[in-house]
């Protein structure tokens, strides 16, 4: 009976060890997975088919945090919709022309001002970093200084022969997705003619006439804080009028592949750098476009 008892105990303390080694092990696990995912590599799900046929809904691709460095802000503050501040850590490089991108969308909730939904990723091609001048020509993206294709090509000839027609220029219209950014009859911007367009980088300045007024105002508001407003007289910034304006924070324009179905910045403007979560490098599962399977 001894024995049994002296066997009993051994055997239970085994098996104590083997259960505190196997959560712990669960635990580090699991740090190491949180620790990945805020500041090296995350995945992301395609939701809609603005990427065609780049990126197909329901393809899963893995995001590079690395490049431009990891964000770091309160999800508490996100969750409550109080005002946000977010913090980059130190990366590798620059985010470029061409590559894809994931970002949360700035506009989750109303169109006349920048906002942030902590869960809301949209993934788009990036067109035009800070710096650079947008334009759109028969509905084909142009950037200053920049030579070479912009976007994805194919699909850009595709919108272009498809617009000469003036009934499929009447059908989007009726559709509200001709008119473009800031919708606004100081330029009448389209997705077949648009810009030119420049996008702030930190330190730019700007004068704030009524044009700088209407295509900048949401950004000015966001960085600031404050209210935006045009008088007869000038632009005033929570009551104080200001003659120009020195941008704090780098923009990016961003452009769906699949032209013809893509919410992007054509549409709502211009994304603050603070918003981007990283580079999509990599598709690492995808569904088979014709069967619908996943491989």
């Amino acid at each position: 009976m001894e024995i049994n008892k002296k066997q009993f105990i051994k055997y239970t303390s085994h098996v104590f060890n083997l259960l505190v080694y196997t959560f712990s092990a669960c635990l580090l696990l699991a740090a190491l997975w949180i620790i990945g995912q805020v500041f090296f590599f995350a995945s992301f799900s395609i939701p809609t088919d603005s990427m065609v046929p780049t990126l197909c809904p329901g393809d899963y691709v893995l995001v590079n945090k690395l490049l431009k460095g990891p964000r770091l802000f309160s999800l508490n503050d996100a969750i409550d919709h109080k005002p946000l501040e977010i913090r980059r850590l130190k990366g590798m490089g620059e985010f470029r022309r061409n590559e894809v991108l994931v970002f949360n969308f700035p506009y989750p909730e109303r169109w006349d001002s920048i906002g942030f939904h902590v869960m809301l990723y949209y993934v788009k091609r990036c067109i035009g970093v800070p710096g650079d001048t947008v334009e759109i020509r028969d509905a084909h993206y142009r950037v200053n200084g920049h030579i070479g294709k912009t976007g994805h090509a194919e699909s850009q000839r595709q919108l272009s022969r498809y617009l000469k027609s003036k009934y499929n220029v009447e059908q989007m219209e009726r559709n509200g997705c001709y008119r473009a950014y800031p919708f606004d009859s100081i330029v009448d911007w389209n997705i077949q003619e648009f810009g030119p367009l420049y996008v702030p980088s930190q330190g730019d300045t700007v004068k704030m006439n009524h044009l700088h007024f209407v295509l900048y105002r949401r950004l000015i508001e966001w960085e600031q804080r404050k209210k935006l407003t045009e008088q007869e007289d000038g632009v005033y910034l929570d009551g104080r009028r200001i003659g120009e304006y020195v941008f704090t924070k780098n923009y990016y324009f961003m452009g769906g592949d699949n032209c013809f179905n893509s919410q992007d910045s054509r549409y709502w403007g211009l994304l603050p750098e603070e918003y981007i979560v990283g580079k999509a490098v990599r598709i690492w599962k995808a569904k088979d476009r014709h069967t619908g399977d996943i491989h």
